[in-house]
């Protein structure tokens, strides 16, 4: 799955967290990560992140992460509807996202 157009997801507000996603001109996939508890959770984090979007199939895109404290739920509920508004995904296989 690849980034076709810009998408957004989530929210700045506390326990939340915002997820943009866009087309990566050089192509390949880089993801950024900002989050006000990355000292203590941040390598947990970052893993969700990439279970998540390896489970989705994503090869290539921008993602740019601001994390406000979210649980685990949340990163990948806000990751999936962001990654899935991005690639103009219009069938979904339910299977990847349990």
């Amino acid at each position: 799955m690849n980034i076709v157009k810009p998408a957004i997801a989530g929210t700045l507000e506390s326990s939340d967290l915002q997820v943009k996603v866009s087309p990566n001109p050089d192509g390949g996939l880089e993801v950024a990560l900002q989050s006000e508890v990355i000292k203590q959770f941040g390598r947990q984090i970052r893993q969700v992140v990439d279970e998540t979007l390896a489970r989705l199939g994503v090869e290539s895109g921008l993602i740019v992460i601001e994390d406000k404290g979210a649980l685990d739920c949340a990163i990948r509920a806000r990751l999936q509807a962001a990654v899935l508004r991005g690639a103009g995904c219009e069938r979904l296989d339910w299977e990847k996202l349990s």
